[in-house]
């Protein structure tokens, strides 16, 4: 059966966050149902769809932005309560509009994630979770991590509270009261938690999740151990996910999964025999999906799929046909209808172009008085700015409530931009001088009308660090701009684990001294990405990494007054003595700095390398022999001639320089990691090898494998 799905734009309200649209229940199957949606400026708004247009049943007055909206109600009645989260406070809704509850929670910071189940209410802010029940404190835990989402299993199947954090640092926590029942790791953070089936499954305890490298899985949670059912890779490279619904849109009597992404990707998936998931549909949206329910909206017995995106617009996609077959009657009252929009719609925009034109004029008048004060216009961004395993580089995605003109990109730190497939916007260099201002980037993308989501790549190396500032200047009037700043950490490249290989040969690096706990801490934060900024309630910690560009490992112990780093790479260990001992002496504590260095672990590193630099090499020389095959091709007349290697370079020639293309100074960066680790490992014995290096790179542009170690052997 083909699925055709028709979109329906119904109308815009402020920015929203993500999990903040639902479905009211419905009085009977198939009937049209109200849809209820919170923005940022505070407004909870609740509508209807009537012959195409939005008909409002209640709007609340502006205040606190509301960051999650859920419904509730007594359990097994329908869920038509409407609960919001503004800053600390929870705030009830009838179905009507009737506010019945103000619940000002004992929480510091503003709530980030809701659950309702029954008289229990779930609350996270960054760190803390917090379990109510009827207003009154039941269960605290302070996770070790940001919490991203939370759910709680359903305590109708469960006959037990279950409820479950999703955290930053890639761990599912299973909670029992205030207290860890156990951690399940997962392949990225994850961002959204949902019930399968909308119910749990059978047994209650299926649960989805999606994260923010856009991956999907289900795990059924039971009371003593995880069990990984299936998880859908990421395999065309799309945004993170940020909503989950299950819903039967195709009418076979089995729910279809719902996801939204950060790109605008909505897709559908139905299973196969084996209950894996099989994507059937996708549309894409222009910016970021923040909510996505199944149900019945435009017209009684008509199935959509419904989505709110971050400036606010709320879209259908119907499986009501455009064109319905019937008599000429129905076809001239279809028509009719479809006149009488366009007529409202034309009436409604004149209206507004004038409104436009009085409130300009209202400006440039209240500019030019004795007493005008200077007026910058309020526009929100959304950013995110997150390392991708797959290829070693960060991705800085800018989203703006309304079309962006232009965005400044610098850096006092040297990086290379990459090529974005998606990204239809114009980039002009500009030359700086990195000498005196520290100044290694200047880039201007000029974007096309109507773009709000912008995707930049950028490709950092480690030692270097810095700050990578985006001037976001949108097209409103007066002309204004935000400056977003993102860290380039000293280990930029390096990725949370939570498992590490013991057996590879380590290098240490410890210290001691007069410092805090919380002062190392502060250190590791400063030189590591995807480390929590607050510091951990224990009295030691210990972190994993994993270094997505080589597969090095670093392992990283330490407490009040000591640290102990471990890695199978010097390079790493050596950044991180020179930004600690720096980081030490800015706030004047001594440190005593010990290391132990294995000799093993640089030919270890060298071997991982290798497969990395024996490609690059292999694809620069096929790409450098591509003209000159072509010219022969055209000479001859054809590719007969050849021998079956060089006709295959020929063949795969448009992919070869696509993908050389979007590898830039790669070889070089290669290099330049030989070059630290060579200089690094005498550096440890207290010889400076830099006259070397120019033998070393001779030595790298005749590259052999066994004539590199031997080298690096033999320089002592």
């Amino acid at each position: 059966m083909e699925l055709q799905l028709v979109r329906v734009d119904y109308l815009q309200v402020g920015v929203t966050s993500q999990k903040t649209m639902k479905l009211l229940p419905a009085s009977r199957r198939r009937a049209t149902q109200k849809i209820v949606i919170g923005d940022h400026d505070g407004v909870v708004t609740c509508f209807g769809i009537k012959k195409g247009e939005a008909m409002p049943v209640f709007k609340t007055l502006p205040g606190q932005r509301i960051t999650r909206l859920e419904l509730g109600g007594a359990l097994n009645t329908p869920q038509e309560k409407i609960f919001v989260a503004t800053g600390s406070e929870v705030r009830g809704f009838t179905k009507r509009g009737k506010q019945f509850l103000s619940f000002e929670t004992n929480l510091t910071e503003n709530i980030k994630a809701m659950h309702i189940s029954g008289a229990d209410l779930f609350l996270c802010a960054s760190y803390i979770y917090n379990h109510y029940c009827d207003c009154k404190d039941q269960h605290y835990y302070l996770s070790g991590d940001k919490i991203n989402d939370i759910l709680c299993l359903p305590v109708e199947k469960l006959s037990c509270i279950r409820p479950i954090l999703a955290c930053q640092d890639r761990i599912l926590r299973v909670l029992q009261g205030s207290d860890l029942l156990y951690e399940v790791e997962v392949s990225g953070p994850p961002t959204v938690l949902a019930l399968n089936n909308g119910n749990g499954g059978d047994s209650g305890e299926e649960l989805l999740f999606g994260t923010s490298d856009g991956k999907v899985g289900l795990i059924q949670v039971s009371s003593a151990s995880p069990v990984h059912k299936w998880e859908i890779r990421n395999e065309k490279k799309r945004g993170g996910i940020l909503c989950i619904d299950n819903f039967d849109i195709l009418g076979d009597g089995v729910k279809e999964l719902l996801v939204g992404r950060d790109d605008g990707m909505l897709e559908i998936y139905n299973f196969d025999s084996t209950n894996e998931p099989v994507l059937r549909y996708d549309h894409a949206l222009s910016e970021s999906i923040t909510s996505i329910q199944g149900g019945c909206v435009g017209k009684d017995g008509y199935d959509e799929i419904l989505a709110s995106t971050y400036s606010g617009w709320v879209t259908g996609l119907t499986t009501e046909p455009v064109h319905r077959e019937g008599g000429p009657g129905e076809e001239l009252k279809i028509s009719q209808e479809m006149q009488n929009k366009i007529s409202s719609l034309r009436n409604e925009l004149e209206h507004l172009q004038i409104k436009v034109l009085q409130e300009r004029e209202k400006y440039q008048q209240s500019s030019r008085s004795s007493t005008a004060l200077s007026a910058v216009p309020a526009f929100s961004v959304n950013d995110k700015f997150t390392l991708n395993k797959d290829d070693a580089s960060y991705s800085l995605i800018l989203e703006v409530q309304t079309a962006i003109d232009n965005v400044l990109v610098q850096s006092d730190v040297p990086i290379d931009l990459l090529d974005v497939d998606k990204n239809s916007a114009v980039v002009s260099f500009s030359g700086c001088d990195s000498e005196p201002n520290s100044n290694f980037l200047l880039a201007t993308y000029r974007c096309q009308a109507n773009t709000t989501r912008l995707e930049l790549k950028i490709r950092s190396i480690e030692g270097q660090y810095g700050t990578l500032q985006a001037y976001v200047t949108p097209r409103i009037q007066p002309k204004t701009c935000q400056l977003c700043q993102y860290q380039i950490k000293p280990l930029s490249l390096h990725q949370r684990t939570h498992f590490i290989d013991h057996d590879r040969p380590m290098n240490t690096l410890m210290l001691k001294g007069h410092f805090s706990f919380a002062e190392i801490h502060s250190w590791v934060v400063f030189c590591l990405p995807e480390v929590p900024e607050k510091t951990p309630i224990d009295d030691s910690v210990t972190f994993y990494f994993q270094n997505t560009f080589l597969d090095t490992q670093l392992e990283s112990t330490y407490s009040k007054g000591e640290g102990f780093f471990k890695s199978d790479n010097i390079s790493t260990i050596s950044i991180l003595k020179d930004v600690l001992s720096k980081e030490a002496t800015k706030r004047k504590i001594n440190l005593n700095i010990s290391y132990d260095i294995n000799e093993v672990s640089v030919n270890h590193t060298l071997k991982l390398i290798h497969p990395k630099l024996e490609y690059q090499l292999l694809l620069a020389k096929k790409v450098q022999l591509i003209d000159a095959l072509k010219e022969l091709q055209v000479h001859e007349g054809n590719m007969d001639f050849l021998i079956p290697e060089y006709r295959c370079i020929l063949e795969e020639a448009d992919n070869l320089l696509e993908e050389y293309k979007k590898q830039p100074a790669h070889l070089e960066r290669l290099y330049g990691m030989i070059t630290d680790l060579f200089i690094d490992k005498f550096k440890f014995k207290g010889t400076n090898v830099k006259t070397k290096v120019p033998l070393l790179l001779e030595i790298l542009d005749s590259y052999d494998q066994n004539a590199l170690i031997a080298f690096f052997d033999a320089a002592a």
